[in-house]
């Protein structure tokens, strides 16, 4: 089969799987507009990597900032409540409707469009940021780099927060054991350093930093002392032993065009 008709079939299935989750979610909205509603604490501290990545897109002030595949649209509502003009795509109509009426519950001005991150609509050197949650892993990086290094301006960065591969225990659990948030289209699979080398083609900066090394039993144990122990350990442990990155749960990988 022509890879560009597989291309095709996998952006199709993207689409049906995620509009599915979005017509999902839009359900428990019904009660009432007020449930879009959130603080910014809400999205930067729903996971420890989120806080420390988010900083990375520095001071958004009269800049212009893109959410790449921006799902439910909290990170591009966070980032035009802190000064910056932001555009939303997503490749899932659904997803780009909560976006864009999370936006309007949250008084902020956020142009949501319906895109492919492998055939963006966007003018070249259009962006100075760039911030993605869990996305890259479902593209051809390939194209989705190209497409991202063109729409972004000199000097521009770009912060994706990614689930990471390079731990075969971990890789074991999330392909055989049962927990909570497992649903996940047929095609993705965590990245690892080797899926990143078209994407470091394009930004010879790339840098990958890791999160949750020990901190990941959080996905099967929630006790907060436990959880908080385990962060701070982690803290020090990736501080001294950065290789152990490739051992963590997620990766934030931070692009810069030159």
């Amino acid at each position: 089969m022509p890879l560009e008709t597989l291309n095709a079939d996998r952006t199709e299935a993207e689409r049906v799987f995620h509009d599915q989750q979005a017509a999902e979610r839009a359900v428990s909205f019904r009660t009432g507009r007020a449930d879009l509603a959130f603080a910014d604490a809400d999205f930067l501290d729903h996971e420890t990597w989120v806080r420390p990545a988010f900083a990375l897109l520095g001071d958004l002030r009269g800049k212009r900032a893109l959410d790449y595949g921006c799902g439910h649209g909290m990170a591009a509502v966070v980032m035009a409540r802190a000064g910056a003009a932001v555009t939303a795509f997503d490749l899932s109509p659904g997803y780009v409707a909560e976006a864009r009426e999370r936006a309007a519950v949250n008084r902020v001005a956020v142009e949501c469009v319906a895109a492919d991150g492998e055939a963006l609509p966007f003018e070249s050197g259009s962006f100075d940021a760039v911030w993605g949650n869990a996305i890259l892993h479902h593209l051809d990086l390939s194209r989705a780099g190209r497409e991202l290094h063109r729409v972004m301006r000199p000097g521009g960065v770009a912060v994706f927060c990614e689930p990471w591969g390079g731990n075969p225990l971990l890789a074991f659990a999330r392909r055989r054991l049962p927990y909570p948030g497992k649903d996940r289209t047929p095609d993705e699979v965590p990245l690892t350093r080797r899926d990143l080398a078209p994407l470091r083609a394009t930004f010879p900066d790339l840098d990958v930093r890791g999160y949750q090394l020990l901190g990941m039993v959080r996905r099967v144990w929630r006790n907060r002392t436990v959880c908080r122990a385990c962060d701070a350990a982690d803290t020090g442990l990736l501080r001294v032993l950065p290789g152990l990155g490739n051992w963590c749960r997620y990766a934030v990988v931070v692009l810069r065009k030159r």
